[in-house]
């Protein structure tokens, strides 16, 4: 018997130890999808793990509850340490996972209580004392179990519901999505005190109470879960919203394109018109040995006629005027901006998805050439069998934080509204075409690839 003891004294010194072990890797799993450094989520997880140790070893009198906290404290300060991004929705993180541990816990201890009775009563225990020990080790192994599988439940939906991963969480949706949680976590303590302070009362009714509160805390886990769906449809809608008035900007840019381009035919047009009487003008001229007045006039014919025409040819007038535009901000900022792109006339590309495509890449290639010393914008496309490519080169010496889902840069701007949808246009009109985009970022340049299939 006393080696039986020894036993039970063993599993029950390690099972808080265990049971802090399975909430910290569910800490990770549920923490690392949302946090760039997974570095500073082991680190975290590790700190909230050895806080419970911590305080458990040391015998410190602290209440379970009170413990756990100081442990999501300890994972918060450590995230936000590491990566001070978004810190709100870090808070929501520790909040929501605290919430679902606890709920989890108490549903697994009353499958645990139930268990237990149940074992009690049969007859292989009342006769075999020895297997006590055995009944205990085994019902803690089911606690732990049972306490990860709610907590993983719990994990999977979140992750799966909450599309947005990287999106930066504003006040008051911090308080609409944590708020479900501590609701919860209140709802449990209170239940916890009347458990603990009218037990003797509580028995008489135990199945009805138990049965209550596995009830509010598997609600309250779904409460969260719908919370969240809600606000990622909330945040979809307002994406939605905006991509629709980016669109109707860009469409108002074509619109102005299109009517600069219908100005250039008119000009070239009234330049046709004139062009007899240039040509008797420069002929009467040189016919009188006014060879000077002759060159003088016909070089300002020449200026004249380039300024009409431009200096971009890339066989189609809306991407012209779109080049000469972006080629004349550049010189203004003092950035070289060189040209080798020609539009695919053979095929069946709509020439407003390509403008969508120049305007999107070269307003980031601007915005984005600032910085360093050679500045510059390069540009160019060309055929290979049926795929159209174009790619743009900027020099770039700023750093990149990259959004796992999409796989591409996140904006550096610190207002998002507006920004960050460039990268992610260009890639919805390459998937029109059965393409695709790659970015290659190597030290002092950044270098956007696009393909299109031309038929």
């Amino acid at each position: 018997m006393a080696v039986f003891q020894g036993m039970e004294h063993i599993v029950q010194y390690c099972m808080p130890i265990a049971e802090a072990a399975v909430r910290s890797g569910c800490l990770y799993w549920f923490v690392k999808p949302f946090v760039r450094k997974k570095k500073a989520v082991v680190y975290g997880a590790a700190a909230s793990f050895l806080t419970v140790v911590l305080f458990y070893v040391l015998n410190l009198s602290f209440d379970m509850y009170v413990i756990y906290g100081m442990a999501s404290l300890a994972l918060f300060s450590v995230l936000f340490w590491a990566d001070r991004r978004n810190y709100r929705q870090k808070l929501f993180l520790v909040a929501t996972f605290f919430s679902f541990s606890w709920l989890a816990a108490a549903m697994s201890e009353i499958l645990y209580d139930h268990l237990y009775d149940y074992g009690q009563q049969t007859g292989s225990m009342l006769n075999h004392p020895e297997l006590w020990v055995v009944l205990y080790v085994v019902m803690c192994l089911v606690f732990l179990a049972a306490e990860f599988a709610f907590i993983a439940i719990g994990i999977c939906l979140v992750i799966k519901v909450y599309a947005n991963k990287s999106a930066d969480m504003e006040g008051k949706e911090l308080m609409m999505l944590a708020l479900p949680s501590l609701m919860g976590v209140m709802g449990f303590e209170i239940m916890r005190y009347y458990r603990t302070f009218y037990a003797a009362e509580i028995g008489r009714l135990k199945h009805t109470y138990d049965v209550l509160q596995l009830l509010f805390c598997a609600v309250s886990m779904a409460t969260i879960i719908v919370v969240i769906i809600l606000y990622q449809d909330i945040k979809a809608k307002q994406e939605e919203t905006l991509q629709t008035k980016l669109l109707a900007a860009q469409i108002e840019n074509i619109k102005q394109h299109i009517g600069q381009v219908e100005s250039l035919y008119r000009d070239i047009r009234g330049v046709k018109h004139d062009m007899t009487n240039h040509v008797l003008t420069l002929e009467r001229l040189y016919a009188g040995n006014m060879n000077k007045e002759a060159k003088a006039y016909s070089e300002e014919l020449k200026a004249e006629l380039a300024e009409m025409g431009g200096e971009v040819r890339s066989g189609n007038p809306v991407t012209d005027v779109i080049l000469q535009e972006f080629k004349k901000e550049a010189e203004r900022r003092v950035i070289s901006f060189c040209t080798e792109f020609y539009f695919p006339e053979d095929s069946a590309i709509n020439v407003f998805d390509i403008s969508v495509i120049l305007n999107n890449a070269l307003q980031n290639a601007l915005e984005n050439t600032q910085q360093g010393k050679e500045r510059k914008i390069y540009i160019e496309s060309y055929r290979k069998n049926n795929a159209y490519m174009i790619e743009i080169r900027n020099s770039f010496a700023g750093d990149l934080q990259w959004d796992e889902e999409s796989g591409l840069p996140l904006t550096t701007k610190e207002d998002k509204d507006g920004h960050g949808y460039g990268l992610s246009n260009i890639r919805r009109v390459a998937k029109k075409y059965a393409g695709d985009i790659d970015i290659i970022w190597k030290e002092g340049e950044f270098c956007l690839c696009i393909m299109l299939m031309a038929e």
